[in-house]
């Protein structure tokens, strides 16, 4: 007859190696999909509708959506207006007059968020900020611009609408002076 008595310790090695004694990796965070662009520039001109309550834009060809985004708009006290808008000027860098930060004397960044006129300590200089392919809707200085939108679905801007910057290159090539942009509550 066999001693089975050690068959139990044999059989341990083998359990063990299948517990998952290993961390596992952690899960990866779902990635945002900022937008989606199918326009091939053909068909009607476009148009661009943007939603302040759900923060995003549509991209319209006619009836037909070629595209949407999500966007960044004027936060508390500093609201994007509401209307029927054209895009009246494009530029590929427009250096904000209105607001900017403050760099300290070796060019860091001293005060992230500043508006012009903002005293500046000695040896440090106000910068405007930069914004690339600047589509400018108002009079008064409220655009489509490429920016950080930090936490899709808020508005956060100074009143400009902030577009992803992977995304802002291919509208700025389809959207030309005169393309009309509606910007509604909800």
């Amino acid at each position: 007859m066999r001693d089975l008595s050690k068959a139990p310790m044999c059989i341990i090695p083998l359990l063990l190696a299948s517990c998952g004694l290993m961390n596992p990796e952690p899960p990866k965070k779902a990635e945002i999909v900022m937008y989606e662009w199918e326009d091939t520039g053909e068909g009607e001109p476009l148009s661009i509708r943007i939603n302040l309550k759900e923060q995003k834009a549509a991209y319209m060809r006619g009836d037909r959506q070629v595209g949407w985004s999500y966007v960044s708009t004027g936060r508390e006290g500093h609201s994007t207006p509401v209307g029927d808008f054209r895009i009246t000027e494009k530029m590929p860098l427009k250096v904000s007059n209105r607001y900017g930060w403050i760099a300290d004397p070796e060019g860091k960044v001293a005060v992230p968020s500043a508006r012009a006129g903002t005293p500046v300590p000695p040896g440090h200089v106000y910068r405007g900020s930069e914004m690339q392919n600047w589509m400018r809707l108002t009079s008064y200085g409220v655009g489509l611009h490429a920016g950080e939108i930090s936490k899709p679905g808020q508005a956060l801007s100074h009143g400009c609408i902030r577009l992803p910057r992977d995304f802002v290159p291919k509208l700025y090539a389809a959207a030309s002076l005169g393309t009309p942009v509606r910007i509604t509550r909800g």
